[in-house]
């Protein structure tokens, strides 16, 4: 699979991801409306890195995707790379915290936080 390729599901987040983001939101004290700004940028030992961040809206030009009210927030270049991607969340002794599974990531860094497509 591609980063060109349309036909694969845009982008998936497990239940544990979205009860992690729920319990992170509602600390912050953020709006529903509020979301979760996923996106690539270049960087990082294996070219690009993924980043999330709390965003109040969606940008223009955004992709709005909403799972059970958690809103996530990705704009066109990132979404390229990121079609076909779950995010999860994983906890406990050795957990990582958020992890991206991508597909269309060649190679990826030890650390797991950056990619290569």
């Amino acid at each position: 699979m591609s980063p060109n390729d349309t036909s694969a599901p845009a982008i998936q987040v497990t239940e544990a991801a979205r009860a992690e983001i729920r319990r992170l939101m509602e600390q912050e004290g953020l709006p529903a409306e509020a979301g979760v700004r996923v996106a690539v940028k270049g960087g990082g030992c294996s070219g690009f890195t993924y980043s999330l961040n709390f965003d109040p809206k969606p940008a223009s030009g955004d992709e709005v995707f909403d799972f059970d009210g958690v809103r996530l927030f990705v704009d066109p270049k990132s979404l390229l790379y990121l079609r076909g991607t779950t995010l999860d969340y994983s906890s406990g002794l050795q957990g990582k915290g958020f992890q991206f599974q991508n597909p269309n990531a060649t190679g990826t860094c030890g650390c797991g936080e950056s990619f290569a497509v």
